[in-house]
């Protein structure tokens, strides 16, 4: 039986996003799948808690999709966590409601793969800038897979973008495989 995955997408400007285009359009159509836009959602960034919980639950998966947003994650989803991860829900004596399940990010970076590392102009790696998505997947009893990044998109070439997509699908259809 099939693992449901559902893509928490986050991108605070995807009009002019070449590579999330492409990415969102390569699963959108992929069975057992639910892509969830949360700035298409929450235009007002007022988000209904017990909605996001709801689709939590009926789900194994959970892939954050977005931009590396100044080292983090774009400002919806740093509040979609804060809001919907409640104590005693998602973690804490008595949250459990989504442990066992499955967490990744897949995300993209402007900059290349070589400016990211203890050698590199940004002296991290990505999943060290990621510390605290790590952390918060633990605290809810989530297991946290390494991050899928794209890097460079700034200077990719259509058919790099289009392999990059191939490749997310085959990530998300590996993810919800029994």
């Amino acid at each position: 039986m099939p693992r449901p995955v559902l893509i928490l997408f986050a991108h605070p400007s995807f009009e002019k996003s070449r590579v999330h285009r492409q990415l969102t359009r390569a699963v959108r159509e992929l069975p057992d799948v639910t892509l969830h836009d949360l700035y298409e959602a929450y235009p007002d960034h007022d988000i209904d808690v017990k909605r996001e919980q709801t689709l939590l639950v009926a789900h194994e998966v959970v892939v954050f999709q977005h931009p590396f947003y100044w080292y983090s994650v774009p400002p919806l989803l740093k509040q979609w966590m804060d809001l919907v991860l409640e104590h005693g829900w998602a973690y804490g004596s008595q949250g459990d409601a989504l442990r066992g399940k499955t967490r990744q990010v897949a995300m993209t970076a402007g900059g290349r793969e070589m400016a990211y590392g203890p050698d590199g102009f940004n002296r991290l790696t990505f999943r060290e800038f990621l510390a605290p998505v790590e952390a918060t997947a633990r605290l809810c009893g989530m297991t946290f897979n390494e991050p899928w990044v794209v890097a460079g998109t700034h200077a990719m070439t259509p058919a790099a973008i289009t392999q990059a997509a191939d490749g997310y699908a085959a990530l998300i259809r590996r993810l919800g495989a029994p």
